[in-house]
């Protein structure tokens, strides 16, 4: 659920927003309506209470704010007829991709959250020496759908016109091939150990290039190793500084990415 807030006068009205699927959308007598159903109409008609004409905006993953008006409402579901539309802005580049070294789940869910609140486009999640989990076996498949949703709930607060992507998780090696086979990607590697470069030089270095994305590549608890500095170094990507304090894994994710979107971005 989002607030929308328009100025009329000395007074403000407030529209709420909601995720659907394209699917939704179906043509009818009334013009363009959308279906509510499923966890769409518990969340909709009965925690939120829309009712019988009732205004509200939906989203889809299309960059497009819907307004709607609900002009159904059954026992399981409910239609609402589009009135208006309006585009939503694209995120700009070049993109924000946080690689996060896989923390405990709690930790991983708040930087999903604050990653859409921060522009993030993608997160890619991997398994590191360090990580909380080292394999793909121990992440269920229902956990990647409430990942999702909570990336969908936090579209919602924020009114973005896209989804932030999750990419499978997968190992920092298989990571480091990825990125390298990017020309377009440029390449951030902070480290809590002894660093010459600080991640605003780094970034100065950056914005001279022509990059579509940056890639952050947050460890989790207890660091990267030697070896996998080694690895990095390897990959040609020399460690940066945060500072003098060593951050905790969410601290490092909402930082760095506010940083490059301060420097990169919001110009």
């Amino acid at each position: 659920m989002g607030w929308l807030f328009v100025s009329k006068g000395l007074s403000v009205v407030h529209m709420r927003r909601y995720w659907v699927e394209k699917e939704a959308f179906v043509d009818s007598d009334q013009g363009k309506t959308v279906l509510i159903s499923g966890d769409s109409f518990r969340h909709i008609c009965i925690v939120c209470r829309q009712d019988i004409n009732d205004e509200f905006e939906v989203l889809t993953n299309d960059a497009i704010a819907y307004k709607v008006k609900l002009i159904s409402k059954e026992k399981k579901r409910a239609f609402a007829k589009v009135v208006s539309e309006r585009v939503l802005p694209e995120i700009q580049k070049p993109h924000i991709e946080l690689c996060v070294s896989i923390p405990k789940f709690s930790k991983f869910e708040l930087i999903l959250e604050k990653s859409v609140e921060l522009s993030v486009t993608k997160i890619r999640p991997f398994f590191s020496e360090n990580s909380f989990v080292r394999n793909a076996k121990k992440i269920s498949d229902e956990r990647l759908k409430r990942w999702q949703k909570i990336v969908m709930s936090a579209t919602q607060q924020t009114g973005r016109g896209r989804l932030m992507v999750i990419e499978p998780p997968c190992t920092l090696g298989e990571l480091l091939e990825s990125f390298n086979q990017n020309d377009s990607a440029a390449g951030l590697f902070p480290y809590e150990g002894e660093c010459n470069q600080t991640v605003k030089s780094e970034l100065q270095s950056i914005k001279k290039g022509s990059f579509d994305s940056v890639w952050a590549f947050i460890g989790s608890e207890g660091g990267f190793s030697l070896s996998e500095l080694d690895q990095f170094k390897n990959n040609g990507l020399s460690p940066v500084t945060l500072g003098e304090q060593v951050l905790r894994v969410e601290t490092a994710c909402v930082t760095l990415a506010s940083i490059i979107k301060y420097e990169l971005i919001d110009q």
